[in-house]
């Protein structure tokens, strides 16, 4: 039986060091500080700002919320993000997606400053992760790499395989685990043979979107299996993407949904808002 990842302990690990770290930087005049922007009223989206705002209440960051109606055009969506690129006492900027049909997502994430870019999507950071040397991680693979660390999961020289290609979670993951010198293979909607070559996985990452989507077929006996998956069943429950009543047995750890991956996502934003804080004043 695996051993379950607990996110939530690892999570609450994370948010103390960063609390203290915040309490220090004060100390020396600085306060970092978070723009979250909202464009509409997405439940999912207002749930998520809602625990952002939490997050940073409970470890000290300051936080400022921008919630936009969903008619806002794309000129007011930049108009802003540039206001928030040249505000002082405000260190990174997320605009949480997905943005109201019409908005041009892309456009919006080029536009923050990649300094400010606590999401670590802006294509300046993304390059940098691809050579290795980087200031911020997308929060969700940087979580992930915590939680492996967390549990003296090594990677090195073990055949890791991701499901996803994603610019969020997927093609990051990837190049994480190669730094750490994994061996990689990322599978897609058009890999043949998939289960075939997910049976290979020291180390399984699924981010896909799919409900209970990997097996028991699919995985090697005592893989580590991470689930970024965060769906509802036909039931309207929450699960991931890997089927845990048949995955638990076989594997050797595994993230559980919720309580893995989740939580980890949100702690490794403050840690990045902090990280900004100090690129931005040189103190770090």
């Amino acid at each position: 039986m695996a051993t379950r990842i607990d996110g939530k302990a690892v999570s609450a690990k994370v948010r103390d060091e960063v609390a203290k770290e915040v309490a220090a930087l004060k100390e020396q005049g600085l306060c970092p500080g978070l723009a979250v922007v909202i464009v509409g009223d997405d439940p999912a989206s207002r749930i998520y700002v809602n625990n952002k705002k939490k997050a940073c209440q409970a470890t000290g960051i300051y936080s400022e919320e921008y919630a936009l109606p969903a008619e806002t055009t794309q000129e007011e969506l930049l108009a802003l993000v540039d206001k928030l690129n040249h505000k002082g006492d405000i260190h990174g900027i997320l605009v949480q997606s997905p943005l109201p049909k019409g908005l041009d997502e892309a456009a919006v994430v080029e536009a923050i400053d990649p300094k400010k870019d606590v999401d670590a999507f802006h294509a300046y950071n993304v390059g940098k992760i691809m050579l290795g040397d980087y200031h911020f991680l997308p929060c969700t693979p940087a979580g992930i790499m915590e939680l492996l660390k967390a549990y003296d999961i090594s990677v090195e020289g073990k055949r890791c395989v991701v499901i996803g290609r994603s610019n969020i979670v997927g093609k990051p993951m990837a190049m994480l685990l190669l730094h750490q010198n994994g061996t990689v293979t990322v599978c897609h909607s058009r890999t043949k043979n998939l289960p075939e070559i997910t049976r290979q996985a020291e180390i399984l990452v699924s981010a896909v979107g799919k409900s209970r989507f990997v097996t028991a077929d699919m995985v090697q006996p005592g893989a580590v299996v991470i689930d970024v998956g965060m769906n509802r069943d036909e039931n309207g429950k929450l699960c991931g993407d890997v089927d845990f009543a048949q995955v638990e047995p076989i594997a050797s750890y595994i993230t559980p949904v919720p309580g893995g991956v989740g939580p980890m996502t949100i702690a490794m934003l403050l840690k990045n808002t902090v990280t900004a804080a100090k690129l931005q004043s040189q103190l770090g």
